[in-house]
């Protein structure tokens, strides 16, 4: 009699989790479809060859004073991201190319090929073809500099110079924060990311974004203006996931090959970053890429885009050709940046272990 009795208790067990499992997977897709009515497409979906990258392409006025400038968002965000620190700004100085990378923000992701910084660099380049972009100053951010980095070795004819703000490009000691290594796995990736991860997420959105600009203050609308929590529908969430997951493996490979680089470059970072570990990848890009600059910002955070958009849009002048004095403007942002410093509460989403 124990064993049926056993038998029995397993079963309804078993059937409970599969009804909370499911339950959670509805409430998963109604958060997800609330989040994409909150943050409409504000690009346009081209085919690139199998799948379609979506973007924000916006046009040169006729005086414009700037090449064309391609910007490549990192982890976890969308073209939204960039486009919020760099199109009023530029609007009209540049042809200006914000892109939603493969699986992210509104693009579809396509084949394995795109889960490496590699197919993505590829797969924009052949964006900008379609967009008849010959040449482009190509602005990466985080993760995105991965991407950049690729960029600039794969495809040098397209490349104008390279920015680098923040950049995740070189192997790290430590590793990915366990979630990445959960929701890239097989089988249980897929369950996670369609009944967990954007609850758990959607609670942990503010102060994670917080410790995203840490120590400096997060802009007042940044969540309502760049939609974060698009990375939280199921399907991007794995994106997301398969490209942290694999970023170690694939700079460990491919940064030997930074030194190819020879478009005029700035790398800009703070002291003070508590995503990635500046003192490894943008003082190996500054070594690695011969005649670059590297703009070293006491103070300042992960996010240079929005701290200091300034010094970021110097850099893209002086790839232009105009003479600007980054240095300087760096000495003469730092004393803001410690006048406005702030301590946010709870753990910083790391790319590495113990940052």
């Amino acid at each position: 009699m124990l064993l049926p009795r056993i038998g029995f208790v397993l079963l309804v067990i078993v059937l409970i989790l599969i009804a909370v499992l499911a339950a959670l997977a509805i409430a998963t897709q109604l958060r997800a479809r609330a989040i994409e009515a909150k943050t409409p497409n504000i690009g346009e979906l081209t085919d690139v060859g199998g799948f379609r990258l979506n973007a924000l392409h916006i046009t040169a006025d006729a005086d414009a004073d700037l090449p064309p400038i391609v910007f490549i968002h990192g982890a976890s965000g969308n073209l939204r991201d960039q486009a919020g620190a760099f199109l009023e700004p530029l609007r009209g100085r540049a042809e200006l190319l914000f892109v939603d990378r493969p699986g992210h923000g509104y693009s579809e992701r396509g084949g394995p090929e795109n889960d490496t910084p590699d197919g993505q660099a590829n797969a924009i380049a052949r964006l900008m073809e379609k967009k008849g972009i010959e040449r482009a100053i190509i602005v990466g951010h985080s993760f995105g500099g991965a991407i950049t980095a690729s960029f600039g070795v794969l495809h040098p004819d397209k490349v104008e110079g390279l920015v680098f703000l923040a950049a995740a490009t070189h192997p790290w000691p430590g590793g990915v924060d366990w979630y990445y290594h959960l929701a890239s796995a097989p089988v249980i990736g897929p369950i996670f990311c369609h009944t967990l991860a954007l609850h758990a997420g959607m609670m942990r959105i503010e102060p994670a974004t917080d410790h995203v600009f840490a120590p400096n203050p997060r802009p007042d609308t940044y969540l309502e203006d760049t939609g974060p929590a698009l990375v939280l529908r199921p399907s991007t969430f794995r994106s997301n996931a398969k490209d942290v997951a694999g970023l170690h493996a694939y700079v460990s490979t491919f940064a030997p090959r930074y030194r190819e680089i020879a478009k005029p470059t700035v790398v800009i970072t703070g002291d003070a970053d508590e995503i990635v570990l500046e003192e490894i990848h943008s003082k190996g890009l500054a070594r690695d890429i011969s005649g670059s600059e590297l703009v070293w910002i006491e103070g300042l955070g992960h996010k240079p885009d929005y701290i200091v958009t300034d010094i970021a849009i110097a850099a893209l002048e002086k790839i232009a050709g105009e003479t600007r004095d980054l240095q300087a403007m760096a000495r003469a942002a730092e004393p803001r940046l410690a006048a406005t410093r702030v301590v946010p509460t709870g753990a910083a989403p790391s790319l590495q272990a113990g940052q």
